[in-house]
């Protein structure tokens, strides 16, 4: 077999069906589901889940405003089980398209030995080798901890928490508060740092005291024991169930003394994805670095290319985020490998708060139409770092961070015409630095 991947998540599907354009021969593995934790317990669960989320705030909010009345009861089993029912057509699109360019795929756990990959009691060997078997809840050593549910288990509950502590202080823990919280749990943050700290300060000021009204919020605090029905700090102890959200951890047993391995069990790759071993490759999260379904996918492709003949080279540049709540947190910065802005002369930076763009219309009335911050090197006349909080910021963030990629001069905005309403937050601010 000349390029075998393991792993079907977006790294090892974009690249085999990137392979499979190029008519290369591939055969993906996958241990469980095609698209991976994306699709399946990931990014798509919880943008799902704020949809019901968002109805049930602006019924709330619609009703606050005396333009309705009644009551909305939601089944989470449905909701759930709908979930589920979406995934499943969504895994025969992915599987048909890797099919329709000819590419073979084959489901089970696959070990690599001898320069062979088993699977299923088959061998096979390859010319390329594409591990992209992404990465999986990390769980503390607590004790107690066998009690906590995860990201892997909320399409398992049955019906809504009443009480939940999120054990976390990062995008999953912000994300996954929302929802429940919307939902009617009393929720508890419980995190050993600062919550959402690596967020712009004045963004993160406005998440936590427009966003977080009817969540606890515990900084700096210490979980020492995890029961059934509470948590114990080192402060307090709290009723309900755990959810744990504190980072995640790679999938990289299968490269166990085949490649090399960096001190987070991350696999160390170059910029074109290879490993210490030339034909051996790997990208996605099982690499460590951003763990995003966007990047997930450039490393495949780039993994792809490089497997084809096309040397290629992955660009970490301007990698636009977001944090899905409400309204959408986005962000995105011009930054050296220390995180820290490149350049400092010349910086100028001015904030927009109350800015009524798309799905912003019925916020106006309670002033809570977001906040847009823009930080821009006057010297070269690009943007340096982009933050947005509305409706609409996470397309405005993206094709922002477009402009940084390819180091385009700001006048060239003045040039560009938006599909009102869509984009008027960023225009207004890009309108005042031209």
């Amino acid at each position: 077999m000349k390029n075998i991947i393991i792993g079907a998540g977006p790294a090892g599907r974009l690249a085999a069906l990137e392979l499979g354009i190029l008519e290369e021969e591939v055969l993906l593995i996958e241990k469980k589901h095609i698209a991976g934790t994306c699709l399946n317990e990931g990014c798509m669960v919880v943008c799902a889940l704020t949809d019901i989320a968002r109805f049930l705030n602006n019924k709330k909010h619609y009703e606050s405003l005396g333009l309705m009345k009644g009551s909305i009861e939601i089944s989470y089993s449905e909701v759930t089980k709908k979930i589920k029912k979406t995934q499943e057509i969504l895994r025969k699109i992915n599987q048909e398209e890797n099919e329709l360019v000819n590419n073979k795929i084959i489901y089970g756990k696959a070990k690599i030995e001898d320069s062979n990959v088993y699977v299923n009691g088959e061998s096979y060997d390859f010319e390329n080798l594409l591990i992209a078997t992404g990465s999986r809840p990390f769980i503390p050593n607590i004790p107690g901890v066998e009690h906590v549910l995860t990201s892997s288990d909320i399409l398992e509950i049955e019906e809504v928490p009443e009480k939940l502590n999120i054990i976390g202080g990062g995008i999953i823990a912000a994300e996954v508060s929302n929802i429940f919280s919307s939902f009617g749990s009393e929720v508890n943050i419980i995190t050993r740092s600062s919550f959402l700290n690596e967020l712009d300060y004045e963004i993160r000021k406005y998440v936590i005291s427009t966003m977080y009204k009817d969540v606890n919020i515990y900084e700096n605090t210490d979980v020492l024991e995890i029961k059934k029905d509470s948590v114990i700090t080192n402060s307090n102890e709290f009723e309900g169930k755990s959810f744990i959200a504190t980072g995640r951890v790679p999938n990289s047993e299968i490269t166990k003394d085949v490649v090399e391995i960096n001190k987070d069990s991350s696999i160390k790759v170059n910029k074109m994805m290879q490993t210490n071993i030339s034909n051996i490759y790997a990208a996605g999260d099982v690499i460590g670095g951003m763990n995003l379904t966007p990047v997930a996918r450039m490393e495949g492709i780039t993994a792809a290319r490089n497997m084809a003949g096309y040397p290629t080279k992955v660009q970490y540049k301007n990698i636009p985020q977001s944090l899905t709540l409400d309204m959408d947190v986005s962000f995105t910065s011009n930054t050296t490998n220390k995180g820290k802005i490149a350049n400092h002369d010349e910086i100028e930076t001015i904030s927009f708060p109350g800015l009524a763009g798309p799905g912003s219309f019925w916020n106006v009335l309670t002033q809570n139409t977001g906040l847009s911050k823009v930080s821009m090197n006057m010297k070269t006349n690009q943007i340096e770092s982009i933050n947005g909080i509305s409706p609409s910021s996470v397309s405005d963030v993206a094709y922002l961070s477009f402009l940084m990629r390819i180091n385009e001069d700001i006048d060239k905005f003045d040039e560009f015409i938006e599909i009102h309403p869509s984009t008027d937050a960023f225009y207004k601010i890009m309108k005042y630095f031209i």
